[in-house]
């Protein structure tokens, strides 16, 4: 069962994670083009926040969204180690409910009592969709800014 975690939150059915977010600049990541409603930093930032909030249990981590849009109030990081860390956290996320999966009495435990019958399983089933929303739009994004496929480092 490893791999098929594995596979729905790193590697599988799309270019892996890694791939899709790497040889990125600053001016990349932060340009919303016409039309789209967000950049490539803000899809990534909302994905990791709701990791955090799936995986940690946090609802706390909400607070720093923009009110009642889900995403940062500004499109792009301050700078590359803001940016690299942000990618380094969605990876490290991902590789955790990878990890967390292994557990399979855990995967099959409820997750919370104001959701009878929803188990963890079910959780981590629906991360990995929306994480994979929002990865394809981040290759969207980087096919219309013309920096797909990534640029070797």
């Amino acid at each position: 069962m490893a791999d098929v975690w594995n596979f729905l939150f790193l590697n599988g059915e799309f270019a892996p994670r890694t791939y899709i977010l790497e040889g990125l600049t600053l001016q990349d990541v932060g340009t919303r083009p016409p039309g789209a409603s967000h950049s490539i930093y803000e899809e990534l930032w909302h994905t990791v926040v709701w990791q955090r909030v799936v995986l940690e249990r946090d609802t706390a981590a909400i607070k720093g969204w923009d009110e009642n849009v889900g995403f940062p109030a500004r499109p792009a990081p301050d700078d590359e180690a803001a940016w690299q860390a942000l990618v380094d956290s969605f990876l490290a996320y991902s590789e955790r409910a990878v990890e967390l999966a292994q557990d399979k009495t855990w995967l099959e435990t409820e997750e919370g009592a104001d959701n009878p019958g929803f188990t963890w399983r079910n959780a981590l089933e629906q991360l990995a969709v929306h994480n994979a929303y929002h990865m394809g739009k981040i290759v969207l994004l980087r096919q219309i800014l013309g920096c797909w496929t990534p640029r070797p480092k």
